[in-house]
């Protein structure tokens, strides 16, 4: 049969994602992928280079996706399937364009691991993701912001005269347009994906790629690729050298032989070809190869502990087998960002398809032979050649015009080429897709005023951040919106002073929730917690107490906040008051009895705060290698122990996590259980404060 693109529906069980979080994000979720200086210098000059090039220092302009929780329901979700005689792929364009399924249609096999259930977790750099399938990582270091986002799609001709779907979208983060063009050539076995990152601008951008693989894992599953040595880095936050695939007494190229979640970035000889596959024990299963730009690939595994299991299984449903992940990127590990010249793009090809090789020596204890055995099966499928000769077929398709639309992305790349009249030939981003989001922004760039709040209660609206709208905010005639919104893009160019001089600006032309939480952020990155809490508790109450119907996510994130705020600041009396003023069905999340259990502690009720736990409870959004559950946990169980006033000593922690084990529905952790004093940051609280914006528990 011919190539074919059609539109079709998915239905499966699936959790809304609900309100966006109305706050800006003014600072990343986590540092967990930061290295400092000292560790820099001992890794090679180039890598210690890209790793402390252009760090993100906060979110903007991108905004958070929290609202999510745990109830599915049966929901169709749009898709497009692209089909020829050997392979079927099934792609979601408004969940980031994520290949959802790729069947080898001889074998009847499924090549990825395909999530039965679409739920949100808390791991991309805004927050919601979901696993499974092949996403595409753009930005920064982590999982893209546009996870769960749609992106732009349309039927494009492809270099074989037949179709391809053609996938687009504006970065917002780094500000780059990028493409992924998929198209599967009659009777191949293998789907192609063409990229392409563009840098418009007159400044050199920092650019992240990794294309991310979920795949079926089994105790005999074995993760192949062309290299003897790896960048290993675990949730302890060092990067070290390692040898593949035998290192501390295991094979690390089975994905179970582990017991604690980690990467392994492999070292590819320059010469060598870029490629990666996992086989089970029949030798069979998914290869990923590119052409030579696309250089780095990685390993991504859970473990075999039960911290990783626990993580499986809140990502899907019960029963459903365990994945690990085959990466390709831009770099040899993620904690890279690689510049792109102005005016100039990055562009590859990518191969998706089915591998098998003789069991005997994937499996054998000969790695050399092992790699050889996968590496010559693929030359005979797919000739290192033939990727490089299809790369060139697609380039002169690259700026080809779409056809039909398929799906519509947001309407930001729109406004950006409004703004700097910039032509983008393969990737339009049409008028027709500008909205209300945009429609404020373009007022300013046309007329030089931004629109006043005609409620300054009401949701503040998206805060654009790149330099020439902060100048455009600069030139605008005062008001409360321009003096907050000059104020968030202040704050992200790190003009921090600056930002809390237009945020009170802000205040005194209209009070709002909105700056008064700005307010407080700078207050705790400024040292001052006592003055960020009384912020807080003043803008959540404005938001509860004012009798119009809440700015949807608005009460559960200045909630959260604040209450995280007031412990910090030693006022447990004052977060337990603002835990019982939230409506009913914020308080009863999980991420709200949480806070309730720690404030508990704070006030001297350690059995209250333990029943907290006993009565049940899960955090929707909880943070991939976030350990508050099991650090609130033993708190309790140390103070339980040591009595009121009594000293948390050694012999106390050893006890409580003797006498008290962390239930397996709260046991996240990924890595080895440290001799940590977990009281401290918990029962201690007053001691620091939170970094508001950070979604701290």
């Amino acid at each position: 049969m011919a190539t074919t693109v059609r539109r079709t529906l998915l239905t499966l069980p699936a959790a809304p994602l609900g309100p966006v979080n109305p706050l800006p994000a003014l600072h990343p979720l986590d540092e967990a992928h930061r290295l400092d200086a000292r560790q820099r210098a001992a890794l090679p000059a180039e890598m210690a280079r890209q790793i402390g090039y252009e760090p993100l220092r906060s979110l903007l302009p991108v905004p958070l996706r929290d609202g999510y929780g745990r109830r599915r329901t049966e929901t169709e979700l749009d898709a497009i399937v692209i089909e020829n005689e050997r392979l079927r792929a099934t792609v979601l364009p408004g969940l980031g364009g994520r290949i959802h399924s790729l069947r080898h249609k001889p074998t009847d096999r499924e090549l990825l691991y395909r999530n039965p259930v679409f739920q949100p977790a808390d791991f991309a750099l805004n927050g919601a993701w979901f696993s499974g399938g092949i996403e595409w990582n753009i930005g920064a270091t982590g999982h893209t912001t546009l996870s769960c986002a749609p992106l732009h799609a349309a039927r494009v001709a492809a270099p074989d005269g037949g179709e391809m779907l053609r996938l687009w979208e504006w970065e917002r983060l780094r500000d780059l347009p990028f493409q992924v063009d998929l198209w599967l050539p009659d009777d191949s076995d293998f789907l192609y994906v063409g990229v392409r990152v563009r840098n418009p601008h007159h400044h050199t951008a920092p650019v992240y790629w990794w294309s991310n693989t979920a795949v079926p894992e089994g105790p005999d599953t074995r993760v192949l690729a062309p290299a003897d040595t790896a960048w290993h880095f675990g949730y302890d936050r060092a990067l070290r050298r390692v040898p593949v695939p035998e290192w501390d007494g295991a094979d690390r190229s089975y994905p179970l032989r582990g017991e604690h979640a980690a990467d392994y970035f492999y070292e590819l000889p320059e010469d060598a070809r870029r490629w990666i596959a996992a086989l089970d024990g029949e030798g069979r299963g998914l290869v990923q190869t590119s052409t030579e730009l696309l250089r780095g690939r990685k390993l991504f595994l859970w473990g075999a502990g039960p911290g990783g299991r626990r993580w499986q299984r809140w990502l899907t449903e019960p029963g459903t087998e365990g994945y690990a992940e085959i990466q390709a990127g831009l770099a040899r590990t993620q904690l890279e960002h690689v510049p792109l010249e102005p005016g100039e793009e990055f562009s590859w090809l990518e191969a998706y398809g089915p591998l098998a090789a003789d069991p005997g020596a994937v499996q054998g204890g000969d790695w050399r032979a092992a790699r050889e055995a996968v590496e010559a099966e693929l030359a005979a499928a797919l000739p290192r050649a033939e990727v490089a000769a299809a790369h060139a077929a697609w380039r002169p398709y690259a700026d080809t015009t779409p056809g039909e639309r398929l799906a519509v992305g947001s309407g930001w790349g729109a406004l950006e080429c409004e703004r700097s009249h910039t032509e983008l030939p393969g990737t339009p981003f049409a008028a027709d897709t500008l909205g209300p989001e945009q429609e404020p922004w373009r007022a300013l760039l046309n007329t030089g005023s931004l629109p006043p709040w005609r409620d300054p209660a009401a949701a503040p609206g998206a805060s654009l951040v790149a330099p020439p709208w902060r100048e455009l905010l600069e030139a605008a005639p005062s008001h409360a919106a321009v003096e907050y919104h000059l104020g968030v893009a202040q704050w992200h160019s790190g003009d921090r002073a600056q930002a809390a001089r237009s945020w009170e600006r802000s205040l005194r032309h209209a009070p709002s929730p909105w700056a008064l939480r700005c307010l407080a952020a700078a207050d705790a990155a400024g040292g001052h917690p006592q003055r960020a809490a009384d912020r807080l508790l003043s803008a959540v109450r404005s938001v509860l107490g004012d009798g119009r119907p809440p700015v949807p996510g608005a009460e559960a994130a200045l909630g959260r906040e604040a209450v995280t705020a007031l412990l910090a600041a030693g006022r447990p009396d004052e977060a337990r008051t603002v835990l019982e003023e939230l409506p009913p069905a914020v308080r009863e999340r999980g991420r709200f009895r949480l806070l309730l259990a720690r404030a508990l502690l704070a006030q001297g009720e350690p059995a209250a705060a333990r029943a907290v736990f006993d009565r049940g409870f899960d955090v929707a959004d909880l943070r991939e290698g976030d350990e508050t559950l099991g650090d609130t946990w033993f708190a309790i169980a140390e103070r339980l122990i040591a009595g009121e006033g009594g000293s948390i000593t050694e012999g106390v922690r050893a006890r409580a996590r003797a006498e008290h084990p962390l239930p397996e529905r709260y046991e996240y952790r990924m890595r080895p259980e440290q001799s940590v004093d977990a009281a401290g940051p918990i029962e201690g609280a007053a001691q620091a404060a939170p970094t508001v914006g950070v979604r701290s528990s």
